[in-house]
């Protein structure tokens, strides 16, 4: 498994808005965070003419916008200050999903919404967790809830809860969001053999 992680910059957008920033005519830049995983799957034969479809994942408002969550108590949530996601966190889920289940060579196409694929499964995704807990030691925790349907039948043909965690390594931005894309990337490492083997 190969994990890559790193923060987007674009260069014309930071100068502009520093450059405001130090005129006095707007706040500084916030930091925007991708999650990446590359090869989170070993490659294997190909299952066929199977083609899926990646619906954009379900989430609870808290969780379907572009801030990174802080969980500061188990009923208390808190975003990150100064930080935020490429785009909302559920449509980044969901980018991440279909390239991870390409880059496992084993379906003759994958998909999203509106790409006019002729499919055989959908695989539906509720972001249940997607945060830092600071209470007890800083650590990410990812929960995503995972349906794989039969888009012949409408069936369910397998659901499963996944779950992963990763500690916190340093302090800031840079170091919470880094900790989000290993438990991420560790929650998908299973999550796309799982699916594969219902199909």
């Amino acid at each position: 498994m190969t994990l890559r992680f790193r923060i987007l910059a674009v260069a014309g957008l930071a100068f502009s808005l520093s450059g405001c920033a130090l005129l006095g005519g707007g706040p500084a830049p916030l930091d925007t965070f991708e999650l990446t995983t590359t090869a989170t799957v070993a490659a294997g034969p190909q299952r066929g003419r199977t083609q899926i479809l990646i619906a954009e994942p379900t989430a609870l408002q808290s969780l379907d916008g572009q801030e990174i969550v802080i969980r500061t108590s188990p009923g208390s949530i808190e975003y990150l200050s100064g930080a935020q996601w490429s785009d909302r966190l559920p449509r980044v889920v969901q980018v991440r999903l279909a390239e991870a289940f390409q880059a496992s060579g084993r379906l003759a196409g994958v998909g999203l919404p509106g790409q006019g694929l002729a499919i055989d499964y959908q695989i539906v995704t509720e972001v249940r967790t997607f945060g830092v807990r600071v209470d007890g030691g800083a650590r990410a925790d990812v929960g995503l809830f995972v349906k794989v349907l039969n888009d012949r039948n409408g069936s369910v043909r397998a659901s499963r809860l996944f779950t992963a965690q990763a500690p916190v390594s340093g302090a800031g931005n840079v170091a919470y969001a880094a900790a989000l894309d290993q438990a991420f990337s560790q929650a998908i490492s299973e999550l796309v053999p799982w699916a594969l083997s219902a199909m």
